[in-house]
């Protein structure tokens, strides 16, 4: 509150105007009010029973109230917005003006404990979480069946609402995580990819309008594995950053440009907390990935190790092969890739060896529901 009351006076002030409170605090006031009137209702039974032994101990109409009430929903959006909080805040603190308030205004108060605010904001988190255990406790020393079973099924439903919660804050980690993706990997029309291709300038805008960056808007979609290697060409070696995902892998350059392709400045972008530290570091300094070639399916992708005997000539260690076949099972483009170690080399080829099973299988899953057939008729 110390830091959320801060900043409204500043803004009330005509200081950072443009920071959303919302973005980084989300409901937290209404957070603090059902919290309070629980824990005041909570120590107002306990109290009672200290001062009047006859009183019993029925905490159910408390536990009732605010567990089949607001207080897990309430912790819910909070728990949502909280990425997405830590993710705005992480890129509010390259600001001088922000970096004041945080460390001139708020982190020298003495109530706040010389905590920063990334260790308040995750503080309602590790509540939600302790509610189960009270109930717990409750249910342990509680004498009376009928509500022993009253506060085992709350126990059980708070336990359901965090599993669930689990769950969807994968999902927006993952979906964040895919946004600052398609902001980073930058997809070269075909005509500058390949000078092979002729397009005449009146048909480009069609063709853009067809643009592959929306590969990644699937939510569903997962990272499985990245990294930077080396890629092997016929005059030269090649930074890669290679991005393996559970249905096809991306190879793309690394570009340490200060401009996006198309004149954008990915120095403004903000860095999302849940990509790789050193896909973060050069994405601060202004770098992308340009797609080398179109993403391999992991179904036409073939996998062969370089034993190093073959490879010396060109001062290659650690080298693999990448295979690209088409539908009619001919190679129509070959990656001969270096990893910076051994243990590394071992790593991509068993998480890409690992990938195209599971791929495999899913889809001989899909493919053998989609054609099973009913049982035969007895009657036939």
């Amino acid at each position: 509150k110390i830091f959320m009351n801060t900043l409204k006076y500043l803004q009330s002030n005509e200081f950072l105007l443009d920071v959303d409170l919302w973005r980084l605090f989300a409901n937290l006031e209404e957070l603090n009010k059902i919290s309070l009137g629980f824990l005041k209702s909570f120590f107002e039974t306990v109290k009672e029973h200290v001062s009047k032994s006859d009183f019993p101990m029925d905490f159910s109409s408390v536990l009732r109230k605010f567990f089949q009430g607001d207080l897990c929903q309430t912790h819910q959006i909070y728990c949502l917005n909280y990425t997405s909080a830590v993710f705005y805040l992480e890129n509010l603190r390259q600001r001088e003006d922000f970096g004041t308030y945080l460390k001139q205004w708020c982190e020298q108060n003495e109530r706040c404990k010389r905590l920063h605010l990334p260790e308040l904001l995750v503080a309602p988190l590790h509540r939600l979480t302790r509610y189960p255990l009270l109930l717990n406790n409750i249910w342990k020393r509680s004498t009376n069946e009928t509500e022993k079973g009253f506060i085992w099924s709350l126990k059980e439903k708070v336990e359901k609402s965090i599993r669930d919660l689990e769950g969807k804050v994968k999902w927006l980690d993952n979906f964040q995580k895919f946004r600052q993706l398609q902001e980073v990997i930058i997809w070269p029309q075909v005509w500058d990819r390949d000078k092979r291709f002729f397009v005449p300038e009146y048909l480009k805008q069609s063709l853009r309008e067809n643009s592959s960056e929306n590969i990644l808007s699937s939510a569903n979609r997962l990272l499985l594995h990245e990294g930077r290697l080396t890629l092997a060409e016929s005059t030269r070696l090649l930074d890669v950053y290679l991005f393996l995902f559970d249905d096809f892998l991306l190879i793309t350059k690394i570009k340490r440009n200060k401009k996006k392709y198309g004149g954008s400045d990915t120095g403004l972008i903000p860095v999302c907390p849940s990509l790789a530290p050193e896909l973060q570091s050069f994405v601060r300094e202004g770098g992308f990935c340009t797609v080398l070639d179109q993403p391999i399916p992991l179904d036409r992708l073939t996998l062969r190790n370089i034993d190093p005997i073959h490879v010396t000539v060109f001062s290659l260690r650690n080298a693999f092969l990448i295979q690209h076949e088409n539908r009619y099972r001919q190679c129509i483009a070959v990656f001969l890739l270096q990893a910076p170690t051994e243990s590394a080399k071992k790593t991509w080829m068993s998480q890409i060896e690992m990938a195209i099973s599971n791929y495999t299988m899913q889809h001989e899953t899909k493919k053998n529901a989609a054609f099973c057939l009913p049982a035969e008729s007895s009657e036939i």
